[in-house]
């Protein structure tokens, strides 16, 4: 871990080696719940608690479980942290529950987690592995939202609705209509505009990630250096 700093753990899971646009992991709830911001953000949350509990404890244990036991341990950890996940939903946002449904439960198999938790967790001490679960959770829970606003907004015209499954009836007002008398793009809420959208940000990572690539290279190249021409005019005595 004394390589690796705490700005370079929270660049990889933010931009670098974010779980859903560059490792390519837990696309299943990515594209089957994020037909809009509410739904995205809550599971995104879920996720994320899963994330930061399972990477702490991992990292807690790491001297004392030994290499034969080690997966199984892992995904008892990640199992138990998403039962208290599932019921915390169930107790304080039971109607967002039953719309997310079992993909609530299918945290367990989100790879992403159990990746983090082999990868990281268990060769790292608390803190990091505590900001490395913080950071991967933030970077999924982003694409789930941005990815559910987009779909939202072209599906349905609309930003921020239903809010109040998630932060209670005070938030019933956050919804944004978009456009008056919008018909709706159904397409866009549908499993084909998931993919479709996704593509389209995972496009637009690549082409930034493209230019700062060109800008570094700009920035490395030498200034060679050789004689200047100097123009004098008027007359020398």
């Amino acid at each position: 871990m004394a390589t690796t700093s705490y700005r370079e753990i929270s660049l990889n899971g933010l931009w670098k080696n974010n779980p859903a646009l560059v490792q390519l992991l837990g696309l299943c709830p990515l594209l089957a719940v994020t037909g809009s911001v509410v739904n995205a953000l809550g599971l995104g949350l879920a996720t994320m608690a899963v994330l930061i509990c399972s990477n702490l404890a991992v990292s807690l244990i790491r001297n004392w479980v030994s290499d034969a036991i080690r997966l199984p341990a892992f995904v008892m950890i990640i199992a138990s942290f998403t039962t208290c996940i599932e019921l915390l939903m169930k107790a304080y946002a039971f109607e967002l529950y039953q719309i997310l449904g079992i993909f609530i439960p299918l945290i367990i198999t989100n790879c992403s987690i159990l990746g983090r938790a082999d990868a990281f967790a268990c060769k790292n001490k608390l803190l990091p592995s505590a900001i490395d679960g913080l950071m991967m959770g933030i970077g999924f829970a982003a694409v789930l939202v941005v990815l559910g606003a987009m779909r939202e907004a072209v599906g349905s015209g609309t930003l921020f609705a239903d809010m109040n499954l998630l932060f209670g009836a005070n938030a019933a007002h956050w919804k944004i209509t978009l456009f008056n008398d919008y018909p709706g793009f159904l397409v866009a809420i549908l499993p084909p505009g998931a993919f479709l959208f996704t593509g389209l940000i995972i496009a637009l990572k690549n082409i930034i990630d493209d230019r700062i690539a060109q800008r570094a290279e700009r920035a490395k190249e030498p200034v060679v250096a050789g004689s200047k021409r100097a123009r004098v005019t008027g007359k020398i005595s």
